[in-house]
């Protein structure tokens, strides 16, 4: 798993009617853009995660980064 900062980590739910959690990757705190990454929540909530196999980083995209006017 790599990610940089600003893509997106996504946690599935484990269970049935469980939802994704989504939170935000501010710094990435591992080598060469490996866990652990600091986070944020929606909520505003800050942490140090080392996710585990139900997540997946969503990668922003130029479009993220430079949107059209």
């Amino acid at each position: 798993m790599k990610a940089t900062t600003g893509d997106h980590l996504v946690v599935h739910g484990r269970i049935v009617g469980q939802h994704d959690h989504v939170v935000e990757i501010i710094e990435v705190l591992g080598t060469n853009g490996t866990p652990p990454y600091r986070i944020r929540a929606e909520d505003g909530h800050e942490a140090i995660m080392s996710p585990g196999p139900d997540s997946v980083v969503q990668h922003k995209t130029a479009a993220d980064v430079h949107p059209t006017r």
